[in-house]
């Protein structure tokens, strides 16, 4: 929570502000009482109106001073509500930007967006409701006790009964309930990471019929919701009757036991009604307090939750003095590289050696599992090797800051991911200030000109949120060009030919030695059209490394390689693909 409370810090000012305007606030209703009481004694029973002109007028003034006291705090405790809540969502957002891919699978996707909104907005609610009710509630309730105290000591029982029920319900209601908010989060994870599976998968779900089976899935994690919902409303629906019931029962216990002594006339009857007044702003200000009892347990787990998203330590951080890379070229070195994902027993890939030269076109074949994806995801230190070093230019590339790392890589994901906008910003995504020739030639380069043209915007046409407009060729020939559009050092092709018909991916690639010949090109990939002509292919095999060489070589000496090329093509269909 400490986490949490530092984004308040510059909002101090405005607390203080906020304190002084309600410490206002409370000081003019706590008035209003005692003028009321003199206008019934010195007033209506003496018959004086100058008397009650005099402190009506006065009473109204005060009125206006508690309402432009409690318009400014409102304003302020809103203003500060919102701005720290923004700070602390730029927070998250940023922090969940910079987490690496290990950190990520700690938190799933929906926890995320639940702690990013719901709980977020949980803090700033209470935020409001804290700075309003909380500070106001102790000021007004002390306030009121001394007055009380002050107009009659006889009659001060009463508030004392009434305060010890408020605090019985209060304690019962407390802990009843807290153990209920840190569920609730947690089932609206549940919903949220349900809706997010059945929305993405929606294709799937139809293309298998099992809508009735999601439904059901959704229906009870729903009612798993309800149930808590239910519970929490229950309590809190008995909590508030209760203790209107007792403020009732308190107004009557003071009005009789009142009535008692001013007939014995130990005390006057606007001194009566004065306390009743007061006793009102004790029990309101309980009242005060009970709402924020039932507010800041659940806003207590949305911290908890916030900040154990920003309490997380990056395992991929920047050094400490980074290195500069002069005149950098793009080879990669892979110098007896080892690596296990986090909380794995086993490693993923053991002693892995292998360089990838500029101008050349370096391939990563093997079997599904066998770790060619996760040797590329340790280039741009999406992971950071658990022994032995990736080298960019001869630096080890944790010697290197990730920005100025990345900034030589253009990365192509195996799944395609287009971002909601137009063509053009997609593209942009590479550079930012790429002209419109530069993304037409990373666009050819791709393939992706000859359906861009087929567009009636062109490259201003629109894309849909996930790029659900656009076939699974289209996307991943964007996503090619959105890397070439950057104009890298190294070029990393995680599988990304998959979708390409076999004449797209055979242009494709030679496309890609002309404009691109001169950086490092890395391709990992599964067919065997896709690397035959390969400068240098690495052969993986669970983990290790089988072979590397040409793909002569390999049919020669690599067992694994072999099987792998004529499980897909005969003898004659790679020779021919070859030639």
């Amino acid at each position: 929570m400490r986490t949490v409370f530092k984004y308040y810090k510059s909002y101090i000012p405005l607390i203080v502000g906020i304190l002084a305007f309600l410490f206002g606030q409370a000081m003019c209703e706590l008035a209003l009482p005692g003028y009321m009481s003199d206008i019934i004694n010195n007033g209506i029973v003496k018959g004086d109106m100058d008397y009650i002109w005099k402190i009506g007028m006065i009473m109204i003034l005060v009125s206006c001073g508690s309402v432009v006291c409690s318009i400014v705090s409102s304003y302020l405790s809103a203003r500060t509500a919102a701005g720290s809540a923004r700070k602390i969502r730029g927070a998250l957002f940023d922090k969940v930007t910079d987490f690496s891919a290990a950190e990520l699978s700690e938190f799933s996707t929906a926890s995320l967006i639940t702690r990013s909104t719901n709980d977020v907005q949980m803090v700033q609610q209470t935020t409001v409701m804290t700075l309003r009710l909380a500070c106001f509630a102790p000021i007004m309730g002390i306030g009121a006790v001394i007055k009380a105290l002050r107009t009659s000591v006889s009659l001060s029982w009463t508030v004392g009964v009434a305060l010890a029920v408020i605090v019985v319900i209060m304690l019962m209601s407390f802990f009843l309930v807290l153990p209920k908010f840190k569920v609730l989060q947690e089932k609206l994870d549940r919903i949220n990471l349900i809706m997010k599976e059945r929305l993405t998968g929606l294709l799937v779900i139809r293309a298998f019929t099992t809508e009735k089976t999601e439904e059901r899935r959704f229906d009870d994690a729903n009612e798993e919701l309800k149930k808590i919902n239910m519970f929490v409303n229950r309590a809190m629906s008995f909590m508030m009757p209760a203790l209107m019931f007792v403020m009732n029962g308190v107004s009557i216990l003071i009005i009789w036991a009142g009535a008692h002594l001013v007939d014995s006339q130990s005390l006057m009857i606007g001194d009566m009604l004065a306390y009743l007044q007061y006793a009102m702003h004790v029990i309101m200000s309980f009242l005060y307090i009970t709402m924020m009892f039932i507010m800041l347990p659940r806003a207590a787990v949305s911290m908890q939750r916030i900040g154990k998203v920003l309490d997380v330590e990056p395992r991929i951080e920047d050094p400490a003095e980074p290195k500069t890379l002069q005149q950098p070229k793009g080879e990669i070195c892979f110098d007896h590289v080892s690596f296990a994902y986090p909380d794995a027993d086993e490693k993923t890939l053991d002693d892995i050696s292998f360089t990838a030269k500029p101008g050349q076109t370096t391939a990563i074949i093997g079997s599904t599992g066998s770790g060619k994806s996760t040797v590329l995801n340790l280039i741009p230190r999406f992971y950071d090797v658990t022994e032995g070093a990736v080298k960019m230019d001869g630096v080890d590339i944790r010697d290197i800051t990730q920005e100025e790392l990345r900034e030589r890589i253009g990365y192509v994901p195996q799944k395609g991911v287009l971002f909601s906008g137009t063509i053009a910003s997609n593209l942009q995504y590479g550079k930012e200030d790429a002209t419109c020739d530069e993304m037409i030639e990373a666009a050819e380069t791709a393939q992706a000109m000859e359906f861009i043209k087929t567009k009636e915007h062109g490259l201003d046409e629109e894309v849909a949120q996930g790029g659900t407009n656009v076939s699974g060729g289209q996307k991943q020939r964007l996503s090619i060009a959105r890397a070439l559009v950057k104009k890298a050092n190294v070029y990393l092709f995680d599988d990304s030919f998959s979708a390409l018909d076999f004449k797209t991916d055979q242009a494709l690639r030679k496309a890609l030695k002309e404009k691109v010949g001169d950086s490092t090109i890395i391709i990992v990939a599964q067919r065997i059209n896709t690397v035959l002509d390969a400068d240098q292919i690495v052969v993986m095999d669970e983990g290790h490394m089988a072979g590397i060489g040409t793909h002569e070589e390999l049919m020669k000496s690599c067992e694994v390689y072999k099987e792998i090329a004529l499980s897909q093509l005969s003898e004659e269909e790679l020779e021919r693909g070859r030639k």
